[in-house]
């Protein structure tokens, strides 16, 4: 028979605290993110501002942060310094709102250099590329049957400059939708005509229709262009191989009529619709410097990106010891508030710094020679160094950047897997990923080096042991073709 009864038992249990939460949360910002979240708080909570005067006032608690830890704990008011000091009890006669009206917080008045600077950096809105067949097809004098074709036409082209769909694909949904006979003549007609928009050749099916409309633009007197057109029209499939001896032979051209023919073609764009719209850039702000002292590769934090925060000391001063108003409760609030947000900031900083020194410190020898001396290092060997979990450094080291003498690189182009080599020790990834762009940056264009050939030679003059199939891999991650394709003819 089931009975019921409490029982009392003692455990530990592991919560995330909110300002616990509130800490991970910007650890894992980036710099940009991180100075839009300061610029929220900074609208929400009145007892935080911007302290522009002092580059370090995040490294140590500054005017009214030091008093108000010291209110928080002893609930004393809180003193203005270099400031008269506020009495203790107000007159009878003045309330919160007189106070707050006449005592606004200062807000920070932009510069007109400031101003300019901010609107320099407004992203601009980029035109598509459908949106620019779309304004094209308006200024041309088509009948509505037709521009309801060259709409659905430019719908079907996707951002490289093809088209997505076949024609007769596009031939029934139009009948369908239009209730009519249209005949895929007219369609095709369209699509003829919107090749020759600009970019020229959207709306091509392939790639050699493409190439060939780009190429009738150019000067057909000119030999070299003549024999890119027989090539593209005759020997297109060994052009697509890259087979050079049957290419000499089907054109019937001589090697030097061939390459020539070849550098016209590759000239060419071979995607059109990709010089048109695209994706904003995305602006980076570094989170560290990495600069040379006493002959040694340090870190040091980026002040700029940095928010200098501090505690509004008149806010802070109206703090009242024992009044349980609703008034003084907001203000406690936010003032507690806004000590865990300088608090989460400055333990993500010292965290940041910590991360990027003892990434420095192990990279030295890739500051002094570059990306053939990288050392192989993974997320728990700087988890050991710092005494942080793995997840820790992985947050730290998301979206955060290092300016240093070779680049703007990330945190995470640091870490890499290692493979062994034939006295016992190790390389890293990125290490053989720089050997191998080397090695064929350098082959026989006549000659290109093997996937095996590379292997052959990591081995054998490197002493790094790696299997042709990685080597492979590490080639197509850097989008190098294979070495049929990069055969040249002299």
């Amino acid at each position: 028979m089931l009975k019921t009864g409490l029982q009392l038992k003692i455990g530990q249990t592991l919560a995330l605290t909110p300002q616990l939460q509130q800490t991970i949360k910007l650890l894992q910002y980036s710099a940009l993110e991180l100075q839009n979240q300061v610029q929220e708080m900074i609208e929400q909570n009145p007892l935080l501002e911007l302290d522009e005067s002092q580059p370090g006032a995040l490294d140590t608690p500054v005017n009214g942060e030091a008093e108000a830890l010291r209110v928080l704990k002893e609930d004393q008011p809180v003193s203005m310094e270099r400031q008269d000091a506020i009495p203790d009890e107000l007159p009878v006669d003045t309330d919160w709102e007189s106070v707050y009206t006449n005592m606004p917080a200062p807000r920070p008045i932009a510069s007109d250099t400031d101003l300019s600077a901010m609107l320099e950096n407004i992203g601009e809105s980029e035109e598509s590329l459908r949106q620019h067949l779309y304004a094209q097809l308006e200024l041309t004098h088509l009948s509505d049957v037709d521009r309801v074709i060259g709409h659905a036409l430019i719908d079907a082209i996707r951002d490289d400059g093809y088209l997505g769909e076949t024609l007769e694909d596009l031939h029934d949904c139009l009948r369908r939708e239009l209730d009519s006979d249209i005949q895929l003549a007219e369609i095709e007609a369209v699509r003829k005509l919107i090749m020759q928009f600009d970019p020229l050749g959207c709306g091509a099916i392939d790639l050699r229709e493409s190439l060939l409309l780009q190429l009738g633009q150019m000067d057909s007197s000119e030999p070299a262009v003549e024999h890119a057109r027989l090539i593209l029209t005759r020997c297109f499939p060994e052009l697509e191989k890259q087979d050079l001896k049957r290419l000499v032979s089907r054109s019937r051209l001589s090697a030097e009529e061939v390459e020539a023919a070849l550098e016209v073609i590759r000239s060419l764009k071979p995607r059109p619709g990709s010089g048109i719209g695209g994706q904003t850039a995305d602006y980076v702000k570094p989170d560290v410097f990495v600069v040379q002292r006493d002959g040694r590769w340090v870190a040091s934090l980026n002040t700029e990106v940095s928010p200098q925060l501090r505690i509004h000391p008149y806010y802070s001063s109206l703090v009242k010891r024992g009044d349980s108003s609703g008034q003084n409760k907001y203000l406690r609030d936010h003032l507690q508030e806004a000590r865990w947000f300088l608090k989460s900031i400055q333990s993500r900083n010292e965290t940041i710094l910590k991360v990027a020194e003892v990434i420095v410190d192990k990279q030295q020898e890739f500051f002094e020679r570059g990306e053939e001396a990288m050392r192989p290092m993974i997320l728990r060997d700087v988890a050991e160094i710092v005494g942080m979990h793995e997840s820790t450094i992985s947050r730290v080291t998301s979206s955060k950047y290092m300016l240093t003498p070779r680049g703007l690189l990330s945190f995470k182009y640091f870490f890499s897997t290692q493979l062994g080599t034939s006295d016992g020790g190790n390389t890293s990834a990125t290490a053989i990923r720089a050997l191998i762009r080397g090695l064929i940056e350098k082959e026989n264009r006549q000659k290109p080096l093997s996937d095996s050939k590379i292997t052959s030679i990591l081995l054998n003059e490197k002493g790094i042991k790696v299997a042709r199939r990685t080597v492979a891999k590490y080639r197509e991650a850097m989008k190098i073709p294979p070495s049929s394709e990069r055969k040249r003819i002299a």
